[in-house]
């Protein structure tokens, strides 16, 4: 149970009630970040208009990449939400669960396992993910050669987006909701129980 309540259908207005629905028919049920964050009606529709934005635009980038960095991003944060989320939309691909289940590992960026641009985007991923940030010049030049411009850029909102995700879950006490088969992955921080 997240630190504060999930607003149910009742009280999420209509507008809310059908974003729910929606919710509910692309994912088996509403996401609870999507239910706290109903608490606060501007940021929600901000959020569910970014989140959609983003989907449809970050389109440069294999998905492979995308989803290994974001999957990263949420080990290293430490939001099993996010981790259970992600690996459902990884296995809904048809992608190797346990390639995925890798990425969380310590050693993961330097794991001969991953492919050269998997292992580039991993250690970009925990460099960006770190405090303070750690990201080199030559990470930077490195993943622009391999990826381009745009790829490079898509790759850091991604990284961005997903710590924004993960350190508000976290904050709010939103733990893994059981999306995956396998909601607890080796090397995910846990979140404190709240107060």
């Amino acid at each position: 149970m997240s630190r504060i309540p999930l607003v149910p259908d009742r009280d999420a207005g209509v507008l809310g009630r059908l974003a729910y629905a929606y919710a509910r028919r692309r994912f088996g049920e509403v996401p609870e970040p999507f239910a706290v964050l109903r608490h606060h009606p501007g940021l929600f529709w901000s959020s569910a208009v970014a989140e959609s934005l983003t989907e449809k635009a970050a389109t440069t980038l294999p998905a492979r990449l995308r989803d290994l960095a974001v999957y990263r991003t949420a080990t290293r944060v430490g939001c099993s939400w996010c981790v259970d989320f992600g690996e459902m939309l990884w296995i809904r691909a048809g992608l190797d669960a346990d390639h995925l289940r890798r990425a969380a590992a310590d050693g993961a960026p330097d794991d001969r396992g991953f492919d050269d641009d998997e292992r580039a985007v991993l250690a970009y991923a925990d460099a960006m993910s770190g405090s303070p940030i750690a990201v080199t010049d030559a990470q930077v030049a490195d993943l622009d050669a391999r990826l381009g411009h745009a790829g490079l850029v898509e790759l850091t909102h991604l990284i961005g987006v997903e710590n924004q995700r993960a350190r508000t879950n976290a904050a709010l006490g939103v733990r893994a909701q059981g999306f995956a088969a396998s909601c607890e992955v080796p090397g995910v921080r846990s979140v404190a129980s709240p107060g």
